[in-house]
């Protein structure tokens, strides 16, 4: 089955999740899926739609001092879980501010925050991991992006080069593959 469109997507997420029925703000919406399915672009998407504010799991990737064999053989063992569920979990459904560190890929460590306003009526967590069971049940509503293996190749050749691609085929993509098999997130989630 190829992938909806953005349009497609946008559409038919907005319609599930304006039929929920009404709870206190804000809500939490997770959006997992694999390497180049348009998580970030639909979530930046579905918050401007809803005025809504995102968090972004690469901001949690696992810091070096703390990626041991075995911590990397562990399904979703590169995202730093125990980090999201200190500085994140507890505030999601506060309709307070909060703030967390950011992780910067290219220089390899924590460097500037991130704040996460107050008034917004929904919060969007995007990226692969975000359904990771060590995070629990946090979300009111769930998305899972499909892409196929062909239409990912041309995505992340096209946005990162080929280079970076042979990086994705060899070591990202197979981590998201095992945990995606380990761990199921499509399962608690709607495929767009």
């Amino acid at each position: 089955m190829p992938p909806l469109s953005l349009e497609q997507r946008l559409e038919k997420a907005l319609a599930l999740l304006q039929a929920l029925p009404p709870a206190p703000a804000p809500r939490v919406l997770a959006l997992d899926g694999r390497a180049a399915a348009g998580k970030t672009t639909l979530a930046n998407a579905l918050a401007q739609a809803l005025h809504g504010e995102v968090i972004h799991m690469d901001d949690f990737f696992l810091p070096p001092e703390l990626r041991t064999p075995q911590r990397r053989n562990t399904p979703g063992g590169n995202v730093h879980y125990e980090r999201f569920q200190q500085e994140v979990l507890p505030f999601l459904h506060s309709p307070k501010p909060f703030s967390y560190q950011i992780f910067q890929c290219s220089l390899g460590r924590l460097e500037g925050t991130r704040t996460v306003n107050g008034n917004a009526p929904w919060r969007l967590v995007e990226g692969a991991y975000a359904l990771h069971p060590a995070l629990g049940n946090y979300a009111d509503f769930a998305f899972f992006c499909h892409v196929t293996p062909q239409e990912q190749q041309q995505r992340i050749l096209l946005r990162n080069g080929p280079q970076k691609a042979k990086v994705f085929q060899q070591l990202w993509i197979p981590m998201e593959e095992a945990y995606i098999q380990a761990c199921h997130p499509q399962a608690r989630a709607i495929t767009l």
